[in-house]
């Protein structure tokens, strides 16, 4: 019998280990939802992300693929009020997974996704967030790619539009975050290209959803 943890979410076994590779996705899509019950914004856009995440996952080796689809449903739960600490939504949502016990490779995939570094150093984080691993690789790429076309509330966009809908929302930021901003977008584009070669040499193979074995 599994562990329940503040949020209602059972994510550990009698032994204490976090769940299973193969409930991975199902249990981090549960969490997210919970954790974002009432950001309706940010559960819109993890919903369409991992979505996403089931059409390209073949561009991340076999091993992994359970991985990507867990690390996008929670990449944005550090927006759940609950668990703001630094503000910084990539750092608070880590270290509330890491607290959990979730695997040490999720954490990082959550707490570097799209970037996090440009703005981490902006902010003064950076030294926080390099206390999670930043693995990098096809995983990292697949999550700034279902991240980067995905606008905030759920839309599927390119990544063009994305930059753009961006540059809208923040345009009103600090000068340095701003700055940051405008430093990442090489690093985004050249994940997205990364992603867009290997869906055009990688044979397609869609995962289901994590909903859709409920």
């Amino acid at each position: 019998m599994s562990s329940e943890t503040s949020t209602g979410t059972a994510v550990t076994t009698p032994a204490g280990t976090p769940p299973a590779h193969d409930a991975l996705a199902h249990e981090a899509l549960d969490l997210a939802r919970r954790l974002l019950d009432g950001v309706d914004r940010r559960r819109a856009h993890v919903e369409v992300a991992t979505a996403t995440a089931a059409t390209i996952a073949h561009t991340v080796p076999p091993a992994d693929r359970d991985l990507l689809l867990a690390a996008v449903a929670l990449h944005d739960v550090g927006y759940a009020p609950q668990l703001r600490r630094s503000g910084f939504h990539p750092l608070d949502g880590a270290d509330h997974l890491a607290a959990l016990g979730w695997p040490t490779r999720l954490v990082g995939l959550v707490a570097h996704h799209s970037g996090a570094r440009f703005t981490a150093r902006a902010l003064g984080l950076e030294e926080l967030l390099d206390a999670h691993p930043d693995e990098g690789g096809p995983v990292a790429d697949a999550l700034v790619y279902c991240d980067m076309t995905t606008t905030p509330d759920g839309r599927q966009v390119s990544l063009a539009e994305r930059l753009q809908d961006a540059h809208a929302r923040h345009r009103d930021d600090p000068a340095p975050q701003r700055r940051a901003r405008l430093d990442r977008e090489p690093f985004l584009r050249a994940a997205v290209a990364r992603v867009q070669a290997r869906l055009g040499t990688a044979r397609a193979v869609v995962l289901p959803h994590p909903t859709q074995h409920r």
